[in-house]
């Protein structure tokens, strides 16, 4: 309950998992961001396993973190400008980057494993949790947490995926509108990652100082 709860609030502010879950939706339907949202929790509870065993690796490994946020933060950008071509050009459906023949299971897979962030997010959490001996390190217990993450970030997909959907059929005289909102969410996620790359608060000064 614990990791579900941390997870279900970690999901629900707005960032580039989340949101493309949303257009997804919009564009290829529910099954399909399901698919998506699927793909990129496996990758996430994978993540949170080795935060538990491996963190000393990671440690080791800054460089590589960093090139990760790089090519994070590219991908949002793209994600933004397509999103506004999207918007200006009605003949569109969805965002030209997401508009692939790529399953989107493997889609969402892909897209969570160059987000580097979880790694310290999941870290400093099951660094608190631990210290207040809600996480003991017993096989059982890593796996009903690792359990209630991967539920309470399919929860909080599901918000975007079907609260988006439910927006659209409000707004679907104006598809340009709600592709232009996403673009703006997605500069916006752009800006705030790249605003904490400068001023050392990304993954790497997360990970070195324990907490998110």
């Amino acid at each position: 309950m614990t990791g579900m709860f941390i997870s279900f609030l970690g999901t629900l502010p707005m960032g580039t998992l989340n949101i493309s879950a949303m257009q997804i939706s919009l564009s290829d339907g529910i099954r399909p961001a399901l698919y998506f949202s699927g793909g990129a929790v496996l990758v996430e509870v994978l993540y949170v396993r080795l935060t538990l065993v491996a963190m000393n690796w990671f440690r080791k490994h800054k460089k590589l973190l960093l090139k990760l946020e790089w090519f994070t933060l590219l991908i949002i950008l793209a994600l933004a400008i397509s999103s506004f071509y999207a918007a200006y050009h009605p003949s569109v459906k969805a965002s030209p980057i997401l508009a692939n023949n790529v399953h989107r299971f493997w889609l969402g897979v892909g897209m969570s494993a160059v987000n580097p962030l979880q790694i310290p997010f999941w870290f400093g959490w099951s660094t608190v949790l631990a210290g207040r001996n809600l996480l003991r390190p017993k096989e059982g217990l890593y796996i009903l947490y690792i359990a209630g993450i991967g539920l309470g970030t399919i929860i909080g997909h599901c918000v975007f995926i079907f609260g988006g959907r439910l927006l659209a059929e409000q707004m679907s005289a104006r598809q340009d509108m709600v592709h232009l909102v996403i673009g703006i969410v997605f500069l916006v996620t752009a800006i705030i990652q790249l605003f904490r790359m400068v001023t050392h608060k990304d993954a790497i000064s997360t990970m070195e100082n324990g907490s998110r």
